[in-house]
Order: C-alpha cells, then structure tokens, then sequence
C-alpha cells in the first residue's frame, strides 16, 4: 500500500485516525514550483489518564518561500482553537533536537519543553520490535 492510498484511508474516513488543515494562496501568488497549497498542519487526539483530551501535532510545515509571513503561527493557532472546541486540554507536540529554529518559535508561543522541565523521554517500538512485541500478547 503506498502512503497515498493510506493517507486516503485513515483520514477520509468515517472514523479518521488524523486531521489536517492546509494553508492555501490564491494563485497569482503560488509558489516558485506553481503550488498554492503552501502549508499544512496534521494531527490527531489523544488521551491523558491525568489530564484528559490532548491534540497531538504530527506535522507542521510551511514551504520556505513563505515562511516569516505568519502562516506557521495561524495553522498552530487553528490547531489549538480546534483542540479547544473539543474540549482538549492540551496541545502537544515533538520536535527533533537540531531543530532550533522551530523549538525557538514553539518557546516563543508559550511551549514548555517536558525534555528539559520533567525528564520526558519521547519511546518508540516499530519494525521487528513491533512484532516482537505484540507476538507477546496473550491469545486466549
């Protein structure tokens, strides 16, 4: 199955796994490659047993030609105004650690990094961990 088809099937679905919101200019001001879709942010719920609903950004992104513009900072502002129409009550998110430039915008909007602040460590199971892991499970 290539990502296309299952981006198609987990979020244009009846239950989604994901949501997204794009970014879009009006075509006399597309981009040097001729695209008017320029941004997008991806993401999806969570739950915490402490705190309760949590949206969970995945993916923002905004071509570097339009980058500085603002565009960044109202998809990440529609994501928390969604969230909180949902009654999340948390927006979360990882950010790789060369990534300065985007830790620096996220501490410039009130984000708190748990890495530093309490001890967080972002964990991952996939490929043959994955199947090790749930060959593990009970079959009753």
């Amino acid at each position: 199955m290539n990502e296309s088809t299952e981006l198609e099937r987990d979020g244009f679905c009846q239950n989604p796994f994901f949501e997204c919101l794009v970014a879009e200019v009006p075509e006399e001001h597309k981009s040097n490659e001729g695209f008017t879709v320029v941004g997008y942010a991806f993401y999806f719920y969570t739950y915490s047993t402490w705190e309760g609903r949590s949206v969970y950004l995945e993916d923002l992104y905004v071509m570097q030609e339009f980058r500085g513009n603002g565009i960044g900072k109202g998809l990440l502002s529609k994501v928390a105004e969604v969230g909180k129409q949902k009654q999340c009550v948390r927006l979360q998110l990882s950010v790789l650690d060369w990534n300065t430039t985007s830790r620096d915008f996220y501490a410039a909007k009130g984000a708190q990094d748990l890495t530093a602040s309490e001890g967080w460590h972002f964990i991952r199971f996939d490929g043959q961990n994955l199947d090790n892991l749930a060959n593990e499970a009970c079959k009753d």
